[in-house]
């Protein structure tokens, strides 16, 4: 079994004429929102063995409450920069064999697009009640659970991820 945890970044500041879009740091609510979706990942064991990261300041800054409590490594990931799903499954899919969870932290419209092209059609009404918030918006700081009947994660495959959880900041 392989399990893909993806984490959209946390609340940013808006973007200010002249800055680059790379730059924007977290809001205070962003860095509440990260801390609290830390807990949430620890308290539910949602241990990554290792972790992509989009080199953008604001998901480097939402994955530093998580990089405290876990000792997964973090590849910075430039391809992961504002990716659209197709590269997002592409670098999953070249994940080490041994890496049974793996955690992408990146951006909207990839993740949430991502997201909906890799999870099954449900199977149970818990199942689906995850998939339509899903479907309905995947807020900064939102994280989606998907398990895989996998042994290499080269099989990785639209259709094929069981949604066990679809969290957002206001759920906590």
């Amino acid at each position: 079994m392989r399990r893909l945890l993806l984490l959209r970044h946390a609340k940013a500041e808006p973007a200010h004429a002249g800055q680059d879009d790379h730059d924007r740091a977290l809001t205070e609510r962003g860095r509440t929102d990260a801390a609290a979706m830390a807990r949430y990942l620890a308290d539910q064991g949602y241990v990554p063995a290792r972790i992509l990261c989009s080199t953008s300041l604001r998901t480097v800054e939402t994955i530093e409450p998580l990089l405290k409590a876990t000792p997964a490594p973090v590849e910075y990931c430039a391809a992961l920069y504002l990716a659209p799903p197709g590269r997002l499954v592409a670098l999953a899919q070249d994940a080490a064999d041994d890496d049974k969870a793996l955690m992408l932290v990146g951006h909207n419209p990839g993740l949430e697009q991502c997201a909906a092209l890799l999870a099954r059609e449900a199977v149970k009404p818990k199942e689906q009640h995850r998939l339509d918030i899903l479907e309905e918006k995947f807020p900064t700081a939102a994280l989606a659970v998907l398990d895989f009947a996998l042994t290499d994660w080269k099989d990785l495959s639209p259709g094929t991820g069981k949604l066990v959880d679809f969290v957002r900041p206001r759920d906590l």
